[in-house]
């Protein structure tokens, strides 16, 4: 994170909007003290995906996922995980 004065601020508010933009925190002060700070907003899911992507930690073809269909429905008041649990030793 790094500090900034509201004069400067103001002076060089695209700079510190780029800094903002590329990840990085700053806090603004008055006289010394922290009163706010500005933030990069975080990305939306799709934005990520393909950055993951491009960074080679994924792979994606870009379609939606097909909707899990469940192996087991519960018809019962007791939920699954219950009587697993109480099946163990």
């Amino acid at each position: 994170m790094m500090k900034v004065g509201i004069e400067e601020l103001k002076r060089e508010l695209n700079k510190y909007l780029g800094l903002a933009r590329s990840g990085q925190t700053i806090i603004v002060t008055r006289r010394g003290k922290p009163i706010g700070q500005i933030m990069p907003v975080k990305a939306a899911l799709e934005e990520r995906l393909h950055g993951m992507v491009a960074a080679g930690l994924a792979e994606w073809n870009g379609q939606r996922l097909t909707p899990y269909k469940p192996v087991a429905i519960n018809r019962g008041d007791r939920q699954v995980s219950d009587l697993v649990v109480e099946d163990r030793p």
